[in-house]
């Protein structure tokens, strides 16, 4: 779509380049989100609230860079790299892309899973299969362009925010304490055994590898003058809409960890109605039982629809920009196009069937070890889109004038750092997890 000249009003420009950061924020809020979350709350309460703003921090810089990428060369991250990078990286780099992908599809497909088996008692199994119809959504919203899409996302995204507001602010009995999650933030550390898993879990699930890469294409549905008052405004607009969709995002996140740590940090167990005990441990499917309990320990059975709505809303708006990626990543980095709906259904299928296998081996309480899992997988896959994405922005040789100045080059290299650090370090336990999760050891 056309934007306005630079000369035009705030709110005239606005309205023009707000959009692609509000499906980049749906990879920020989805299922795999909420499985470490929750796990996060529910074992440690506040403990790892500072790693969910570290992340969210951290996002907002990466994709501020991605879409400066993408606003100044009008190519995406994929289509830098196939050019700018010898041949022989294409493929590992294209076929590392797909893993992650492919793991972030299997969150998704795990969260609408568990909302569809919550909602309508359908079992699980059948439920997963039901998720890859979900290529029919998509192949009906492309029809329409990319506006009707950002739409549609946005209007999922405020259903999620709206229910967790609800949930924390007008279900509950108990009173949020302001100031234990205020020293929670501003006190960082690895306290108890277990919380580095978690919190490579929650950083996974936070900063999406694909969506550097998907950010950086979606910039460029606006058509944009290249004068420099042109490009300077594109990428200021972009900046705020980043900054504004993954604030939301950090909120969200918050939440669900909030929400946990109200409901389950402390207890054993908990009666449900028809005196069923749930009883909680580390390994404990967080998610199910969050439905289970919230309508017991809230007081009112609406938390729990809310929640499995909310669910829902994740999953589905996450297919969306999961296939988007796929798209542009593969015709970046293999110049191949294929249909839409092929390449959905290619993905879908690709996460499906490594659920059915384990969940029908393992049953119903694989899911949220296999959630984790998937964003550990995201966290290992972050180095690889974040170092290309840096060089590249950081070479007045491909961004002349339009550059990383000195305070995205520090928050930028320092951000790829840490995570790559947190990775080396956690990778052992990660390693031993993911060795437990596919084995069922």
């Amino acid at each position: 779509m056309d934007v306005p000249p630079p000369q035009a009003g705030f709110w005239q420009q606005w309205r023009a380049f707000v959009g692609p950061a509000i499906l980049i924020s749906v990879g920020y809020m989805d299922p795999g989100n909420w499985g470490t979350d929750l796990a996060g709350g529910a074992q440690f309460k506040y403990a790892l609230l500072w790693v969910v703003g570290l992340a969210s921090l951290m996002a907002i810089f990466m994709q501020v860079i991605s879409s400066r990428l993408g606003v100044v060369t009008g190519k995406d991250l994929a289509q830098c790299c196939r050019d700018w990078y010898p041949r022989w990286t294409r493929w590992p780099n294209w076929l590392f892309c797909e893993l992650a992908i492919g793991a972030c599809d299997l969150a998704e497909v795990l969260g609408s899973a568990v909302a569809i088996n919550l909602l309508f008692h359908i079992p699980l199994l059948w439920a997963v299969i039901i998720t890859g119809l979900d290529v029919l959504l998509l192949l009906g919203l492309q029809r329409f362009g990319m506006r009707i899409i950002e739409a549609v996302v946005l209007v999922l995204v405020a259903t999620i925010a709206t229910c967790y507001f609800i949930e924390i602010f007008v279900l509950p009995q108990t009173q949020l304490s302001f100031w234990e999650m205020g020293r929670a933030l501003a006190t960082p550390g690895f306290r108890q055994s277990g919380m580095i898993y978690v919190a490579i879990g929650i950083i996974g699930a936070t900063v999406m590898p694909h969506n550097l890469y998907l950010h950086s294409a979606l910039v460029q549905s606006r058509k944009l003058q290249k004068d420099e008052a042109s490009v300077r405004s594109a990428i200021r607009f972009n900046t705020i809409d980043s900054t504004t969709a993954l604030t939301i995002a950090f909120f969200v996140n918050a939440a669900i960890m909030v929400l946990a740590a109200m409901v389950f940090y402390g207890k054993t167990s908990v009666t449900v109605a028809g005196d069923q005990v749930v009883s909680f441990s580390p390994g404990s499917d967080w998610i199910r039982i969050a439905y289970l309990t919230l309508a017991p320990l809230l007081g009112t059975a609406v938390a729990s629809t809310l929640f499995a709505v909310a669910l829902l809303a994740s999953g589905q708006a996450s297919t969306v920009t999961g296939t988007l990626a796929g798209q542009v990543v593969m015709e970046g980095f293999m110049h191949w196009r294929i249909k839409p709906w092929l390449r959905r259904l290619i993905t879908r299928m690709l996460a499906i069937i490594p659920a059915v296998l384990i969940i029908g081996i393992r049953g119903d309480s694989s899911v949220n070890d296999l959630l984790t899992l998937s964003q550990v997988v995201l966290a290992l896959q972050l180095p690889f889109a974040m170092f290309p994405l840096l060089h590249f922005t950081s070479s007045r040789k491909r961004m002349g004038a339009w550059k990383n100045g000195w305070f995205l080059l520090v928050a930028g290299w320092g951000s790829a750092l840490l995570i790559t650090a947190l990775d080396i370090w956690g990778l052992p336990d990660s390693l031993k997890s993911a060795w437990h999760v596919i084995t069922g050891g």
